[in-house]
């Protein structure tokens, strides 16, 4: 934990008038628990602050009691927050929030805390370490540096992000700290067992059927030696399930004993193209992939956005690939 970098926004956060908290779009179980955390303790200590995501999140984690609900209401950002701390982004655009920020007539102080290694240090401080499994694992430590009693609620909201960004400490991503913490969390009241059937244990019949179209459709790119499927906009209609359903293939993709990494393709509503790469060597780092498609990530998992089709996008990776 950099001490000097936590104490610095510690003293930010007591000092600030009013607060806010973004994390990325389409946020995940990370995202949420990070702004979450940080606002039960905001809460606790009586400052004011909004939160923003420029999506709203699924409805399965609209519904978890712990999380907090977000605003994705534009309106926030005509308020004046002399504070915006940002969670669980690699940058302000993946955030979504670039835009808003370039706008403002004021120069408010933005924290930036997050673990991916394509973070590019936007904040004028910032709290990043590449090394830790989940941003909430970075916001432990630096309720623990500072001082602050992690209550009930903060506590397993901090759970939320380890198991999710961990695949249940399942994934490369689960380090000795991750799993340390995780047990302090529980001592503090998080239910362990209760989080982790929110997320672990949440496939319906239609789900695992998508997932089946999905699984039928893997190939291997010989030469790149990178195993690929797709799942199409019509895939989610005719098995009349949600788009968040097909979260979770790429990290399955993990368990094949071929290719060097994992590659599936998602075709968006919006007619974009959501590609995922996971890999488990310790040689192969997809967000070196990822970044030369526009994207970015850790080392063991990554994604992009690309416009057009699932054909041309598939053309335009194997193209760009080859160059990397």
């Amino acid at each position: 934990m950099p001490h000097r970098i936590a104490k610095t926004i510690y003293n930010e956060i007591i000092k600030a008038d009013k607060i806010l908290l973004v994390c990325h779009q389409n946020p995940d179980g990370d995202a949420l628990g990070s702004v979450s955390a940080l606002g039960y303790f905001l809460n606790g200590i009586n400052k004011i602050y909004n939160n923003f995501c420029l999506t709203k999140p699924s409805h399965k984690l609209n519904s978890l009691p712990h999380l907090m609900s977000l605003s994705a209401d534009p309106q926030i950002w005509e308020q004046k927050h002399d504070l915006i701390i940002v969670l669980d982004s690699g940058d302000l655009d993946y955030a979504g929030v670039a835009k808003y920020i370039n706008k403002l007539n004021h120069d408010p102080i933005i924290v930036n805390i997050d673990h991916h290694a394509s973070n590019n240090r936007f904040g004028q401080h910032n709290l990043v370490i590449t090394t830790a499994s989940a941003t909430t694992e970075i916001l432990y430590q630096f309720f623990k540096y500072n001082n602050i009693i992690i209550n009930k609620n903060m506590a397993v909201a901090l759970l939320t992000g380890l198991i999710t960004d961990t695949e249940n400490f399942s994934n490369p991503g689960t380090t000795i700290n991750s799993l340390k913490i995780a047990s302090e969390l529980i001592h503090q009241g998080a239910n362990f067992n209760l989080v982790k059937t929110w997320f672990i244990r949440d496939k319906s019949i239609s789900a695992l059927k998508l997932w089946g179209s999905a699984l039928s459709r893997l190939t291997k790119h010989k030469t790149l030696d990178i195993i690929y499927t797709y799942i199409t906009h019509q895939d989610i209609i005719e098995h009349g399930v949600s788009d968040i359903e097909s979260e979770g293939i790429a990290n399955y993709l993990n368990n094949l004993n071929e290719g060097r990494a994992a590659l599936i393709l998602k075709e968006m509503p919006n007619g974009k193209i959501k590609g995922s790469f996971r890999t488990t060597h310790n040689d192969v780092d997809v967000s070196q992939m990822a970044q030369a498609l526009g994207g970015g990530g850790h080392k063991k998992a990554s994604g992009f956005t690309l416009d057009g089709t699932i054909e041309t996008a598939f053309e335009q990776i194997w193209s760009t690939l080859a160059k990397v």
